[in-house]
């Protein structure tokens, strides 16, 4: 059974109990009402009725109701009956002579057991009747007296107010059932849809559905909200990972092609050494020793070469594999003054066509940051080495800046640079601007590592660029400051 039927069967069955202890206590108020006050109405008449002693043809003592006492009950239409043990002489109201109607009056012995108030049918007709004993001055049961009052016209009132009570709770059920299965329809269709939308993302792919409300703002406007806050949540999820799953591809496939580059050089060098010193004598080159001697040396210098940079490469990747795995390194206070006039120092060394310059680093005296020496030696390699890679004529600068707590640590070169638009990617795995791919040495990861480096230190960095004019990177670190070196 649906929800919204058995909202609408509660609702009914709660509403079916309302009616009936209503429609009950309507009744009993109305029946106890209207007969309590026929019975106090009888028994005030009763009380004012005067005896009055006659003497009977045979000498027996006999008793009749006063005439004014039984004209004013006829009035107020009651009925009047006595009736004498001695004699079993019974008398009649006028009224009750006419309609030819008589109560029925007990024995001495059951009578004990009839006082009070009895309701009796006479002739088919419904009576309430009060009856008690006459009593003699010395407290002798003579007389049997009995007040009664026609009920057939209360008892009609009562059966038709019983019957617009069943109708009018049978007509308002009826209409509260169809009335709450259809609000109970119009406020369960919000969460059909949501069952709709839900099941139609199970079945497809289209994580971009959202349900339109206009509601209040209820439980059902907040469970809306928040599924489509959950929907929205679960798309960018869903992107991030299938952008990721891209980027793994992606990272397969150049890995893949960056491997197979050197592997294919160190095979074809390889089978021309193979064919120089084990193959057979018409398969060697005519060649003198010296010039055979050439050829082995380059040979040889290219499979070192090619070797080296395969080795590069996968240091590098499995940097990057510690990256994704969420591995971090021990960090400690280090100085940064000594840390980058170290890495300056070794720097010069480095090949390069570019001037290599270094600004004022004496502001550093008594600068700290908190990590990894090893590391950020390694991030500040990766930024001087891209300034010299790409930097074939002019200036590669380093020089530091103090800002509100942070260390920024520029890089500036006068290189090729790279269009704007290609900033949001340079930190990608591989990734190399289309100008330097193929021409420029390099593996397209060393960005990629400089940015865990920073990150994993809590770090940022900025990028600015702009086609023929070069590049300058400056890499922010939290910092923590001492008194200054001696």
């Amino acid at each position: 059974m649906s929800i919204r039927l058995r909202l609408t069967a509660w609702y009914s069955g709660i509403l079916f109990i309302t009616l009936l202890a209503f429609s009950l206590a309507v009744y009993g108020f109305v029946h106890l009402y209207t007969y309590d006050e026929l019975k106090s109405r009888i028994q005030q008449q009763y009380n004012k009725i005067r005896p009055v002693p006659t003497i009977n043809e045979d000498g027996s003592m006999g008793f009749t109701p006063d005439r004014s006492s039984t004209m004013r009950m006829e009035e107020a239409d009651l009925y009047v009956q006595s009736y004498t043990y001695q004699n079993e002489r019974t008398w009649l109201s006028d009224n009750m002579r006419l309609r030819g109607l008589e109560f029925e009056v007990p024995t001495v012995s059951k009578a004990k057991k009839e006082q009070g108030f009895k309701k009796k049918n006479v002739a088919g007709y419904p009576f309430i009747v009060y009856q008690d004993f006459v009593y003699t001055q010395d407290n002798q049961i003579y007389g049997w007296l009995q007040v009664g009052a026609y009920t057939g016209s209360v008892e009609k009132t009562l059966a038709r107010l019983k019957s617009i009570l069943f109708t009018g709770s049978l007509a308002t059920l009826i209409i509260a059932s169809t009335l709450g299965l259809f609000l109970a329809r119009k406020s369960m269709k919000p969460i059909q849809t949501v069952a709709d939308a839900a099941n139609q993302i199970q079945k497809g792919t289209d994580l971009s559905v959202r349900i339109e409300y206009d509601g209040p703002q209820d439980e059902i406007g907040r469970l809306i909200g928040t599924f489509n806050g959950m929907l929205e949540r679960t798309e960018g999820f869903y992107k991030e990972l299938d952008d990721a799953y891209a980027a793994q591809r992606r990272f397969v496939s150049d890995a893949s092609h960056e491997l197979r580059t050197p592997l294919t050089t160190i095979r074809g060098n390889v089978d021309l050494l193979h064919k120089i010193w084990a193959g057979s004598p018409s398969e060697r080159p005519d060649m003198d020793e010296e010039t055979l001697k050439q050829i082995v040396v380059e040979a040889v210098g290219d499979i070192s070469d090619e070797a080296k940079r395969m080795s590069r490469l996968l240091s590098d990747m499995l940097s990057l594999a510690r990256a994704d795995t969420g591995q971090t390194f021990e960090k400690d206070p280090i100085a940064l003054q000594p840390l980058i006039e170290e890495v300056v120092r070794r720097a010069n060394f480095l090949p390069r066509k570019a001037e290599w310059h270094t600004g004022d680093l004496s502001v550093l005296n008594g600068v700290y940051v908190e990590g990894n020496r090893d590391y950020l030696q390694q991030m500040l390699f990766i930024f001087i080495e891209n300034g010299f890679k790409y930097t074939p004529e002019g200036e590669v600068r380093l020089d530091v800046i103090l800002y509100k707590g942070q260390v920024g640590i520029r890089f500036l070169d006068t290189g090729i640079g790279m269009d704007k638009d290609e900033i949001p990617y340079i930190f990608e795995r591989f990734y190399r601007a289309d100008q330097s791919r193929g021409v420029t040495e390099g593996t397209g990861l060393g960005l990629s590592i400089a940015k865990w480096i920073i990150d994993v230190h809590e770090g940022s960095v900025e990028v600015v660029t702009r086609r023929g004019e070069g590049s300058t990177f400056i890499v922010w670190l939290p910092t923590i400051f001492a008194p200054p070196l001696e």
